[in-house]
């Protein structure tokens, strides 16, 4: 019997759906530096047979988009040329020419009657290419994101393929089920990545015994609920105030996560909490510079909840939680804001707040578009930026025969906020990245310069402590 081809997206997905707006599509932006140029045929190759011929999302549209149970169906027109394009970069072919491109191309919502995703191949960077991913955040989220790239992609650089593997069906079966049937590079891409978070310190929820614990008394917690919802707006300052729509983007260079690693275990710290501090002490030069420094603004932070040693679902979707983080801004040496930094961040990890978080999107998927309109504004008034430290794999990997010498993802802004930052470490490197609206905040490089200087400093040795 043929499997249905029309399936009810989850209300989590429905809500990131919904949360789509001009001067905010919720689509997640990524970057592949490659160090060669790969012809256009090979990606296409690639991304048809292990892309769309494994996750049955990358061939589906959305029906009833606007509508409260939106659902999946499979794209009768779909054509792979429609969604992988072509790009040149413009001389002189260097960083600030891809970050004036990037910039340009993730402006553009996605066209809701196909399938919400598009992939650029750039030529010309700096002797190589890259490639620029535009996937919805209703497909899924960062971490199933991830493995879905690391599941593309090849260890050595031969760019042989092998066969592609039929989905199974997607309604009907169980989680187990379907978890059997994913292809071997696929589990192999959720073993490399559930091993770098677990070396490099992603932050999560998903410990077995933790996500039962909080599981059980999460919803009962009404000091969490009521902290949540009685958030005052975040403090005025230039990262927030009205959009354009327009997009900026820059990124500092790679360092050693080796070294990140070893001066987080000299403060007995998380490499993620060495990582946001950096960021607080960057946001406090640039506000401080602009002329408005508040103690503290609030960043989203995701709370993955999908565990990490297994593969992800072929139905893929979201599994996380946004929380609040409070980042100290005011003046304070190195090893104090850290130590802030690392105390705040431990108070919601043991908390409930994300499971509790998590229960309060999924129900924006399913309320009226008033009251939908006004909880995303509700909630994004209380925070400047949104925050995601996202682990990829240790070793450098290759994808259509090119080696990929760098990785950069965005997660979109939603409501009013303006700014995402996404740090993401690979094969032995860490990155910061910044996507700002451009009625904010001009250029963005100083930032990524700012945050490039102040974890340079902890490494070298310069940090005051």
């Amino acid at each position: 019997m043929a499997p249905p081809t029309r399936h009810a997206m989850p209300a989590a997905d429905a809500a990131w759906l919904h949360m789509d707006r001009d001067t905010n599509p919720m689509v997640v932006n990524s970057i592949s530096l490659l160090g060669e140029q790969p012809e256009y045929e090979a990606v296409v190759e690639v991304l048809e047979r292990r892309l769309v011929g494994r996750f049955p999302r990358f061939r589906q549209r959305v029906a009833d988009p606007l509508g409260r149970r939106p659902a999946f169906e499979d794209d009768p027109s779909f054509e792979i040329g429609a969604h992988v394009h072509r790009r040149a970069l413009p001389p002189p072919g260097d960083r600030a020419a891809l970050q004036a491109l990037v910039g340009d191309l993730i402006v553009p919502p996605i066209d809701p009657t196909r399938p919400l995703w598009h992939v650029y191949l750039i030529e010309g960077h700096e002797g190589g290419a890259a490639l620029l991913w535009r996937i919805h955040h209703c497909i899924a989220d960062g971490v199933a994101l991830s493995q879905v790239m690391l599941s593309i992609t090849d260890e050595a650089g031969d760019g042989e393929l092998g066969e592609a593997v039929a989905p199974p069906p997607s309604g009907g079966h169980s989680a187990l089920g379907r978890l059997a049937r994913i292809p071997g590079e696929a589990l192999s891409a959720g073993r490399r990545l559930g091993g770098a978070a677990i070396h490099e310190g992603m932050e999560s929820v998903a410990h077995p015994g933790h996500l039962r614990e909080l599981a059980s008394a999460g919803m009962r917690d009404v000091s969490t609920a009521t902290r949540l919802l009685t958030a005052p707006a975040d403090a005025a300052t230039s990262l927030r105030g009205p959009l354009s729509g327009r997009r900026k983007v820059a990124w500092s260079r790679p360092l050693s996560l080796a070294e990140v690693k070893e001066a987080s275990r000299r403060h007995r710290v998380t490499i993620n909490d060495t990582l946001v501090t950096a960021l607080a002490a960057a946001l406090k030069s640039e506000l401080e510079a602009a002329g408005g420094l508040p103690e503290e603004i609030h960043a989203m932070i995701p709370f993955n909840l999908r565990p990490l040693d297994r593969p992800v679902d072929f139905a893929l979707g979201n599994a996380f939680a946004l929380v609040l983080l409070e980042l100290p801004l005011g003046e304070m040496r190195w090893a104090e804001r850290l130590r802030e930094v690392s105390s705040r961040m431990g108070k919601i990890k043991h908390s409930h707040e994300a499971l509790i978080a998590h229960g309060m999107v999924g129900a924006v998927g399913f309320t009226p578009p008033w009251v939908e309109d006004r909880l995303i504004e509700f909630f994004t008034e209380k925070a400047s930026l949104v925050v995601t430290n996202v682990p990829g794999p240790p070793e450098r990997l290759h994808i259509a025969g090119a080696p990929i010498d760098g990785v950069l993802v965005w997660a979109p802004c939603s409501g009013s906020l303006g700014m995402t930052v996404s740090i993401f470490s690979y094969a032995g490197e860490v990155t910061a990245g910044f996507m700002v609206d451009s009625a904010l905040l001009a250029d963005p490089a100083p930032l990524a310069s700012a945050y490039e200087r102040e974890l340079s400093q902890l490494l070298d040795g310069r940090a005051v402590s």
